[in-house]
This record gives C-alpha cells, sequence and structure tokens, in this order.
C-alpha cells in the first residue's frame, strides 16, 4: 500500500511540473529546480524516445509517465 501512495504522490508531482512548464517558469526557482529533480531522471528517458520535435513540440512524456504509473498502480493494488 505504500508503494501505492508514493506512485500517487509522484504521479501528482509530474502533474504540477507539466502544468508550471506551461506558464515559462523562473528556472532558477528553487521549486522548479526541486521538481525538475524529482521528475526528470524519469521525463528524460521516455523523452528520447519519443521526442517533442516529432510531435510539433509539445512534450507527451508527463502523459506517459503517468499512464505508466497507472499500470504499476493497477498491478500493486
Amino acid at each position: 500500500m505504500l508503494l501505492y501512495r508514493l506512485l500517487y504522490l509522484y504521479s501528482w508531482i509530474v502533474i504540477i511540473r507539466a502544468l508550471i512548464s506551461w506558464v515559462l517558469p523562473d528556472r532558477s526557482h528553487p521549486v522548479v529546480r526541486f521538481l525538475e529533480m524529482l521528475t526528470e531522471p524519469v521525463l528524460a528517458p521516455i523523452r528520447k524516445l519519443v521526442p517533442p520535435e516529432k510531435l510539433g513540440g509539445m512534450d507527451i512524456s508527463p502523459l506517459i509517465v503517468i499512464f505508466l504509473i497507472q499500470v504499476l498502480q493497477h498491478f500493486i493494488y
């Protein structure tokens, strides 16, 4: 159950990071840097597999991560 909750929390962190990226944040802000530190190790490999340039600049890596988290949660619960 703990892993399920941690995955749930991480999915919200990914969502918040995606929302903040839409408003062109100050990348030196501590909150933005913290969110990038938590999410970039997971998002970067997916971004390499599905580069935003091939989708008109749209980065769908957060959507893929959230989908994968939900799949994992389904198997855990």
